[in-house]
């Protein structure tokens, strides 16, 4: 099967935050307007995976500061 470059366009000209927006726009993305984008039930299964997980963050914050 083969695709048409109108299907898959060319950025090899673009460089830098050219290619960067070419790219966003193909693809349709969409800022971060507000962590609420982010926000969404059921992340952790339980209490105890995420006070885990929060340790983790800790731990690399500590362990990154020098």
């Amino acid at each position: 099967m083969t695709s048409s470059n109108a299907e898959h366009p060319s950025h090899e000209e673009l460089d830098g935050p050219a290619l960067r927006d070419a790219l966003f726009a193909e693809k349709n993305v969409q800022p971060i307007r507000s962590v609420d984008d982010w926000a969404c039930e059921d992340i952790f299964e339980s209490d105890e995976e995420l006070h885990e997980f929060l340790a983790w963050v800790a731990a690399e914050r500590q362990a990154n500061l020098a």
